[in-house]
């Protein structure tokens, strides 16, 4: 039997420590906040699943991880389809024949492709390398200058110039009237909110879990009293900086209860132009179909903020630089903190979906036990 200290009670930990636990491993969970899940946390207030850390919707293509999250509660049939309000115009999201349509007028996949092509042409076969380029690749200048930018330099603090290619390689473009955002096989919600889902990870009597728990007011303690540590923080708070700091993306959320029965029409409505400060209002109702008391809904105002320390990190910034302190970091890790695993979204700097975290803890379980 071996001692595992799990540092977050989010997914990652909250798989590894539950994949341990049943096989006969002794587990403490210990979490720096004042509940479990991590960021998919879920509070009910009058009588709706509110997403207290932005929202979450579950989809994978991964029949193995559908199965696997579906052991720790019922998901809905819920379906992303965000729209976009540009300056007071209202757009569907993923670009599709529909905001082709709203745009240009355009009612053929042909007449919609001649006009992409034709924008996109200002390129002039040049391979993008950057956001803007690849950005105008994909849909041409107008979805970009109304759609892509101004969203995009809000969510991340930088031009779209500056940021990599790659962040929206896969942008969902299609030349057809359908309004659902992700292409996976499984999408939808857990019925009941996602905290369930960590609560039954852990509700194993080989697990012992303690909230409002600080892994660096005792951090040597902990490393001599466990055999091995699997740690979901930031890589670079765990070695104190000592190469540099990786860069992360903040948000602050402004959420309120209305008093009215529905005030968006839509569980997720992105703003895409420049000026407004936030980023998307989430109208949490709407996840679980109007669920909730009457004449009663919650919403969310999102907006990015730039990381500092001791502000919570959201998400690595995956640029060039960055990378290549991580793989430092990671380079350390293995020579120096040969006892710990690191994983997570923070651990292992990705950004990471939900699916992807539990696939990433799994792999790891296998290497653990099984390897």
């Amino acid at each position: 039997m071996t001692k595992y200290l799990v540092v977050g009670a989010g997914l990652f930990g909250a798989t590894f420590a539950f994949e341990a636990a049943k096989r006969g491993h002794e587990v403490k969970v210990i979490e720096k906040r004042g509940h479990l899940a991590g960021n998919i946390y879920t509070k009910e207030v009058h009588g709706i699943q509110v997403h207290q850390f932005g929202a979450h919707i579950f989809h994978t293509s991964n029949k193995k991880i559908w199965d696997y999250v579906n052991q720790f509660a019922e998901f809905n049939r819920y379906t992303n389809s965000p729209v976009a309000n540009y300056n007071g115009e209202i757009y569907n999201l993923p670009f599709n024949m529909n905001t082709f349509n709203k745009l240009w007028g355009v009612i053929t996949p042909k007449q919609a492709q001649a006009k992409i092509d034709e924008q996109r042409s200002i390129l002039a076969g040049k391979k993008p390398e950057n956001l803007e380029e690849q950005a105008i690749s994909l849909v041409g200048t107008d979805i970009y200058e109304k759609l892509i930018k101004g969203y995009t330099e809000k969510q991340w603090g930088h031009k779209t110039t500056e940021l990599p290619a790659f962040i929206i390689r896969r942008l969902p473009v299609r030349l057809t009237y359908d309004n659902n955002y992700f292409n996976d096989s499984y999408q939808g919600i857990p019925m009941g909110g996602y905290t369930q889902i960590v609560e039954k990870m852990l509700q194993h009597e080989n697990i012992t879990v303690e909230l409002n728990k600080d892994f660096f007011a005792k951090k040597e303690e902990y490393l001599r009293d466990y055999d091995k540590v699997v740690f979901t923080g930031m890589i670079d708070e765990f070695f104190d900086y000592k190469l540099g700091e990786l860069e992360y993306r903040s948000l602050r959320f402004e959420t309120e209860v209305l008093d009215e029965d529905n005030y968006q029409g839509n569980a997720v409505v992105n703003y895409t132009d420049a000026k407004t400060p936030f980023t998307r209002i989430i109208e949490h109702k709407h996840f679980e179909f109007g669920k909730g008391e009457k004449n009663k809904t919650v919403i969310t105002r999102e907006y990015p903020a730039d990381w500092k320390r001791g502000d919570e990190p959201y998400y690595p910034v995956n640029n060039k630089e960055n990378n290549a302190l991580y793989k430092t970091y990671k380079q350390l890790a293995d020579t120096q903190a040969q006892n710990v695993i690191f994983g997570g979204r923070l651990g292992q700097y990705r950004y990471y979906n939900m699916d992807q975290v539990i696939g990433a803890a799994l792999v790891t379980v296998d290497k653990e036990f099984e390897g």
